[in-house]
């Protein structure tokens, strides 16, 4: 297992897709595509690698092959025989609902043992004046938010921001979120598809049915108490050709956009499997070139790796906090509190 995993991508047409990812560089098929699962594990989607000795595989039987060589002795045990994370490119031609996310605890208890969803959102393209919902205003109180609910007002509560190309966005379980129509996203988020709709303005699906709405639990798991930050722009590690800024970090995943001309290093040290998002360029690793819109897992077996190439890339993967995010950038010269403030 010392090469990068490519997978066929799973491609969703909900009724808010477009055409868009193709010109980004996906090959769709015919009709609308709203989502590309890149690297997927969930019984609603799992990707198949598409090319080398493993072609045909699906990454779930690459788990119960090879264990802690493709996930990582540190991930693996804790695993449960599962992928951790989910990584999509998003294209919103319409609006998405107005949505919320439960965390871990629980969803295992009301969700049949599924687990939460914590997400990001790196915005690789935004028409002008794109926007997105995230969190709701500070006045909004869980009482006020059901009412408005109820009057079909919920567009009043909510924080809406503009975008701009490079924008990143932590969305933590429990904080009101949308994607507005013109985004074309980047998303990195826990192995799950637990969404709890609670607006839809009102649409209907070409059978003129409306998508259910999860109001009553949705209204469990918001957390009215915390005001997020907004717009996360990171803290960055550069030297002559390689351009490192950590975006977001926590215990689910760490998020980094990788800037890159000629070769670097990456070392997963048998812990960790590490996944790249192309967003420009291209990067090739022990022969196999991946290229704009394309994404690929590099297992944790590997080890160190020498990665070459001109772009830039997203590096995704579930991070020791300490030994892979905080320490490098400690070394690097910034802060805890820096460090704390900027990707937290």
């Amino acid at each position: 297992m010392n090469y990068p995993l490519l997978f066929k991508p799973l491609y969703k047409d909900y009724i808010w897709g477009g055409r868009r990812l193709e010109s980004f560089g996906k090959e769709l098929p015919a009709g609308i595509t709203a989502e590309s699962w890149e690297i997927a594990c969930h019984p609603a989607g799992t990707g198949v690698v598409s090319v080398g000795p493993l072609k045909g595989k699906s990454l779930q039987e690459l788990i119960d092959e090879y264990k802690e060589l493709l996930l990582g002795t540190e991930l693996y045990k804790d695993s449960n025989n599962k992928f951790p994370l989910l990584i999509k490119l998003i294209d919103a031609s319409k609006d998405l609902s107005v949505q919320v996310h439960p965390d871990d605890e629980y969803a295992f208890i009301n969700e049949n043992g599924e687990l939460g969803k914590n997400e990001m959102w790196y915005v690789v393209d935004a028409l002008p004046g794109t926007k997105l919902v995230s969190g709701i205003k500070a006045q909004i109180t869980k009482e006020v938010f059901e009412e408005a609910v109820k009057e079909g007002t919920v567009e009043e509560c909510l924080n809406f921001v503009e975008v701009q190309p490079g924008d990143c966005f932590n969305i933590p379980a429990g904080l009101i979120h949308a994607i507005g129509a013109g985004n074309l996203i980047c998303e990195i988020q826990q192995n799950s598809n637990t969404t709890y709709r609670v607006y839809d303005y009102n649409r209907t699906d070409d059978q003129g049915n409306k998508r259910p709405l999860h109001v009553e639990k949705a209204l469990e798991v918001i957390d009215f108490s915390k005001r997020k930050k907004i717009h996360y722009t990171g803290i960055t590690i550069e030297n002559d050709s390689l351009k490192r800024t950590f975006l977001v970090a926590n215990e689910y995943f760490a998020v980094e956009k990788i800037t890159f001309d000629g070769s670097f290093e990456e070392n997963t040290e048998g812990e960790r499997f590490h996944c790249f998002t192309v967003l420009d360029g291209s990067l090739e690793f022990n022969g196999v070139k991946v290229t704009k819109a394309h994404s690929c897992l590099i297992p944790a077996a590997a080890g160190k790796y020498t990665v070459s190439g001109k772009g830039t890339a997203i590096k995704s993967y579930v991070p020791d906090l300490q030994k892979n995010v905080m320490f490098p950038l400690m070394d690097a010269g910034y802060s805890i509190q820096e460090i704390e403030e900027s990707i937290r």
